[in-house]
């Protein structure tokens, strides 16, 4: 599952990249290359759509790096089942079989 995931933050950071590279700083970008008066609701249209994919292509790669996150296990949890393995196996007394002498 985890892999799934990085595969998707892969992708979703290469294309926040390049949709970022489309963007004018000032306001332009892809949209004032498409540029006359008479297209201004079609411009509009285009930044609309690119500030939306912006903001979606980050809040996936949020997202799914916080789903990863959660998955991993906790230290904690690894660091204790050992020692309860070993405490569990001291604490239990040793046994001598009942056929044989103690010597």
């Amino acid at each position: 599952m985890s892999a799934f995931l990085s595969i998707i933050i892969i992708i979703a950071a290469i294309l926040l990249t390049l949709v970022i590279f489309i963007q004018n700083p000032k306001g332009g970008g892809l949209s004032s290359d498409f540029g006359s008066p008479a297209q201004l609701g079609c411009v509009k249209k285009t930044n609309e759509f690119i500030d939306k994919l912006t903001w979606s292509l980050a809040g996936t790669i949020v997202a799914a790096s916080i789903i990863i996150t959660m998955l991993q296990p906790s230290i904690e949890n690894e660091t204790k089942t050992p020692q309860k393995q070993q405490q569990k196996e001291n604490s239990s007394p040793s046994k001598q079989p009942s056929n044989q002498k103690p010597n």
